[in-house]
């Protein structure tokens, strides 16, 4: 005898809000293991005339909006997300802010490769096969992705990054309990402490395994070198002067056959999967620097999960007081699901919360 409750979950699977609650669109993805949480709809009109307007004005107005979807119950403490907006001018396609659980970032460069390829799937552009040039505002400044369709399907994304420089190189920091850390301070989109395991002493490597050691040894070197180190400073914008993460490198040849792998501790501990966009434009600049990497050659750095992104230089120009270079980085996105996330304004954990 068929069971009535049953057959009523059956027979009525969709929820309706009420229409006081609020209803934000996204499309979810990761690229290389990293997510992203494309926000496509719902989420109140942002009031600017740039990017990096925009950015200013979701902190200043809906930083609650940003906790709702990146922390718990409805992301996690590595939960990564970004709003697509109008472009800086009429050149562009389309603008982009990005969030995390610590605020808004300037640049990243797996939601670049996750946006683009998410552009062909949901034909925002005029697809064709081959390159398909995608011009996109980030906080950082105009970055130009390439997406490459092979028999109507994405098969990789590259971009070519703002210019990206180095500060310095060996430098030094002090770290309690860790003593005297070297590391090379170098921006790609945004300023990152490079750290190469080979310079320093540490009791774990670049593996899963490890996990906690790199957030907690990541954070107090980022600490650190934020209070020691005074040049974190674009050259152009007072919002971009900041440090965003501890890098650790592994520059020996990987058995996957990559030439280095890279861990990336950002925000607020945060852990990317992926071996990190703007990451590998500073590494790709510190390269240069260093005259370990010349034009037309290429670079496959591996992240954590043993996800891979290929580097590569483009050319050199001088920006500001110096010398860049334009970085290329490749990799691939996928999509994981397309969610509707309600806000009940009832609810005592609507703006969410963290346990790590």
């Amino acid at each position: 005898m068929p069971n009535s409750t049953y057959q009523k979950i059956l027979n009525n699977t969709q929820f309706t809000p009420p229409e006081h609650w609020l209803k934000i669109k996204t499309i979810d993805m990761h690229t290389g293991g990293e997510p992203l949480r494309v926000i496509i709809d719902g989420f109140p009109e942002l009031k600017g005339n740039s990017v990096l307007e925009y950015r200013r004005y979701c902190q200043e107005h809906f930083d609650f909006l940003r906790t709702a979807l990146m922390f718990e119950p409805r992301g996690h403490a590595d939960m990564y997300g970004c709003i697509l907006l109008p472009p800086n001018d009429s050149d562009g396609d389309f603008g982009v802010i990005f969030l995390h659980n610590e605020g808004y970032s300037t640049m990243c460069g797996h939601a670049i490769i996750a946006i683009s390829t998410l552009a062909i799937e949901m034909n925002w552009i005029d697809m064709k096969e081959g390159d398909n040039i995608l011009k996109i505002d980030a906080p950082c400044g105009r970055i130009t992705s390439y997406a490459h369709v092979k028999n109507g399907k994405v098969a990789g994304v590259r971009f070519h990054c703002v210019p990206s420089f180095v500060v310095g190189l060996d430098r030094t920091v002090n770290v309690k309990g860790l003593g005297t850390i070297t590391y090379d301070l170098a921006y790609g989109g945004a300023f990152y402490a490079y750290v190469d395991l080979a310079k320093n002493t540490f009791n774990f490597d670049l593996n899963p395994s490890s996990y906690r050691q790199l957030i907690s040894t990541g954070m107090e070197i980022k600490q650190a070198v934020m209070t020691n180190d005074k040049h974190i400073v674009h050259p152009f914008e007072q919002d971009l002067s900041f440090l965003y993460g501890t890098i650790f490198i592994d520059n020996t040849k990987q058995s996957s056959g990559s030439d280095s792998k890279n861990v990336c501790i950002f925000a607020e501990g945060e852990v990317d999967r992926c071996p990190t966009g703007s990451g590998v434009s500073g590494r790709m600049a510190i390269h240069w620097a260093r005259k370990e990497i010349n034009f037309e050659e290429q670079m496959t750095i591996e992240s954590i999960t043993g996800s891979m992104f290929n580097g590569s230089i483009v050319s050199e120009e001088n920006y500001g007081a110096f010398k860049a270079i334009i970085p290329e980085v490749e990799g691939t996105a996928h999509i994981t699901g397309m969610q509707t996330f309600v806000i009940d304004p009832n609810d005592p954990m609507k703006d969410g919360f963290i346990l790590r």
